[in-house]
């Protein structure tokens, strides 16, 4: 017996116009409280983590991987809810391209500069922009503590020219001041569980956390199998993705990353993307 697919036709159609469709209660509650336990809980992943400075010198851990573990990060990565929505968003078969765990601490986590994601996975070898992530609210993510803004529409725009901007990968800074002048600045403050897929010429960016609450999320990153990368780079090539069922979260319940999972370090990523 098929399920009915997780997005409407209303959202699919929301994205195609906006770039980005944010989805309340992607996880449930009891869910997003594993998850949340064993992210807060998990010294591997804590310790693999790169500092992305700002320009201003503050700083947010990002720990990244590019292969599903066998973990409560994976299983999320893989369920059908959020495998099957973003097959309705890119129009077909995806593979995880790659996940991270984004934490900006009290008052000390560090600002994103306005970018898309295509700017950096471009030259990765992916010839098209089907690529998408879906951001998920591991704490309440609000202004203050410098949750994510978008550019409604900036995906119309097409890929922009990136450069550096302190340790990070930024849009090109003239281009990013007229797309603010001509398309409305979202800010997307999610409760926990919430999850905002967006697409990978959306541009976005965020603020520093200025508050005492901390701002942890984890992102799942996926490529459309028919845009296969034609070079090598530190993201996989397609890798068919095993999807499993929603229940499949609650079985592996708060388990972290095993001390085999390959997290990628700063060294080898020229984009920090």
């Amino acid at each position: 017996m098929s399920q009915s697919p997780p997005l409407s036709q209303d959202q699919v159609a929301q994205f195609a116009a906006d770039g980005y469709l944010l989805v309340k209660n992607l996880l449930a509650d009891d869910e997003t409280a594993l998850l949340r336990q064993a992210a807060r809980a998990d010294a591997l992943m804590q310790q693999r983590a790169m500092k992305v400075a700002d320009a201003s010198g503050r700083s947010t851990n990002l720990s990244l991987w590019n292969h599903p573990g066998d973990d409560i990060y994976g299983t999320i990565a893989r369920s059908r809810r959020i495998v099957d929505a973003m097959e309705q968003l890119l129009g077909g078969e995806v593979y995880h391209y790659h996940s991270k765990l984004s934490a900006k601490q009290p008052k000390t986590g560090g600002a994103w500069e306005w970018h898309q994601d295509y700017g950096y996975w471009y030259q990765n070898g992916c010839l098209f922009p089907m690529l998408a992530s879906v951001m998920i609210a591991v704490d309440a993510s609000t202004r203050e503590n410098g949750c994510l803004q978008v550019l409604r529409g900036s995906h119309l725009i097409g890929r922009v020219d990136h450069g550096r901007y302190g340790d990070q990968t930024g849009a090109d800074p003239e281009r990013v001041k007229w797309a603010k002048q001509r398309l409305e600045q979202v800010y997307c403050e999610m409760d926990p569980g919430d999850g905002l897929y967006f697409h990978s010429n959306t541009l976005h960016a965020s603020d520093a956390n200025q508050s005492d609450k901390p701002r942890w999320m984890l992102l799942c990153c996926y490529n459309a199998a028919r845009n296969d990368p034609f070079d090598d780079s530190h993201h996989p090539r397609y890798t068919p993705l095993e999807k499993v069922d929603d229940e499949a979260i609650r079985r592996i319940g708060a388990k972290g990353a095993a001390a085999e999972q390959e997290f990628l370090q700063q060294e080898a990523d020229a984009t920090t993307g």
